[in-house]
């Protein structure tokens, strides 16, 4: 430590050699009295966006947001509605719910990395179950690439059992060019299993048990989405599929009450939906009864981006999304889940990536524009730096960017909450 200190002393922060740079922190900033929550503090959280902290583009006057490297960021001012409670954009849903004790109402919950293993959506899910009767986990693919938390898959071919890449061929809306199709038929979740000997030997006889995990709220009903040409039947947890055509999705329920459907697209975007025929989605949400559509997008966008401008067309590329479901979905109400807090490393200390507020106040505004709900997990949490925090506390990753299971379980039942209180304003 005395030579360290020495060496802090005698040179300065940073030396150059050739074309590397070494770096490291000065006294000023090892001795910084600064106070750093301690491992038993509770983390501050706000009960409504509406009440939620100052932004980091807040607290900077919406002007400019320096770096750690003190590279100033020029952010523009994002004029947003703060008074009105976006709930208000949810009244035709809690409207459905009184009839769910005479049919099924269903919610579809899309997003990234941050809901897969059914981690978020499953507390909205038991939350709405709970209050309005309904079971199973909803939704699933034939062939499930990410494990779950609440079913587990298991998929057989020629009397084995397979790992998803060994069996039919996939097709995702979100994938490499490689695994998308140009008839945009990829069914409501935006990829789709095709049972086809000609491209795997043995794919056109398949067997796919589906165990849900939690036996307090079984399933009564199973739903196979799939082409006519699919032959189906089940006994208990398993399904008998054959035939040559595609899979669309299978589904575990009940014939009422609430089903809600986790449906996690990895590395997404969100701007994808316009690529799916549109037709097909109408067909499904009408049939189904969808009344409640998540949308939880906006993450994958922001490492990568420290330019406004390209966090505002990715946002307008996110609007149209909005208005495609509109159209294909018009007796649903919208709700749109923005970024968590996520940082990054400069000069070996952790920082909010300066485009989070930015998407966060344009995400917001889109949402009141476009008329649909919106909760920002950004400033729930408790706005600039609080990614930090959940990471002190084990809520969140050491990649500074996802939830830990925990975390998310503490994310989803903030958002199924705030929900479910808007029915009673």
């Amino acid at each position: 430590m005395t030579g360290l200190a020495a060496l802090c002393m005698v040179l300065p922060g940073r030396v150059t050699f050739g074309d590397k740079e070494l770096r490291w922190p000065t006294l000023a900033e090892v001795f910084s009295t600064s106070p750093n929550l301690s491992q038993g503090e509770e983390i501050n959280t706000v009960e409504s966006p509406a009440m939620q902290a100052p932004s980091l583009e807040e607290r900077a006057g919406g002007e400019v947001v320096p770096s750690a490297m003190q590279t100033p960021v020029s952010i523009p001012k994002v004029p947003v509605d703060s008074v009105t409670d976006s709930r208000v954009f949810l009244a035709a849903f809690y409207a459905s719910l009184a009839e769910s004790s005479e049919r099924v109402v269903r919610v579809l919950h899309y997003g990234d990395s941050q809901i897969e293993e059914d981690r978020m959506t499953q507390q909205l899910r038991e939350a709405l179950q709970a209050r309005y009767g309904g079971s199973g986990v909803g939704l699933m693919p034939l062939a499930q690439t990410i494990p779950s938390r609440t079913v587990k898959q298991q998929l057989h071919m020629n009397g084995r059992m397979i790992q998803p890449a060994q069996g039919p061929r996939r097709y995702i809306v979100y994938g490499s060019k490689r695994d998308q199709r140009s008839d945009g038929l990829y069914g409501v979740m935006g990829q789709v299993a095709v049972m086809n000997d000609s491209m795997v030997t043995g794919s056109e006889s398949l067997m796919a048990v589906c165990t849900p995990q939690d036996n307090r709220n079984r399933y009564t009903d199973w739903r196979i989405f799939a082409d006519s040409t699919i032959h189906y039947s089940t006994a208990g947890d398993t399904v008998y599929l054959s035939g040559r055509g595609a899979v669309y999705g299978l589904s575990q329920q009940s014939d009422t009450g609430v089903i809600v459907d986790n449906i996690p697209m990895r590395g997404c975007l969100g701007i994808v939906f316009t690529k799916i025929d549109s037709a097909q989605l109408a067909s499904f949400y009408r049939q189904e009864n969808v009344r409640l559509i998540i949308m939880q997008f906006g993450g994958n966008a922001i490492p990568s981006n420290r330019n406004p401008g390209t966090i505002q067309a990715i946002v307008k590329g996110l609007r149209d999304q909005v208005q495609y479901l509109k159209t294909c979905a018009p007796e649903a109400d919208i709700l749109f889940i923005g970024p968590s807090d996520m940082l990054t490393q400069e000069n070996g200390e952790w920082i909010t990536y300066p485009m989070v507020p930015y998407m966060d106040r344009l995400l917001q505004k889109m949402a009141a524009d476009e008329q649909i709900a919106y909760f920002s997990l950004y400033r729930w949490m408790g706005g600039s730096g609080s990614m930090a925090r959940w990471q002190e506390t084990g809520l969140a990753g050491s990649d500074g960017v996802h939830f830990t299971r925990s975390g998310a379980r503490k994310a989803g039942k903030a958002v199924a909450e705030w929900i479910i209180e808007g029915i009673k304003n």
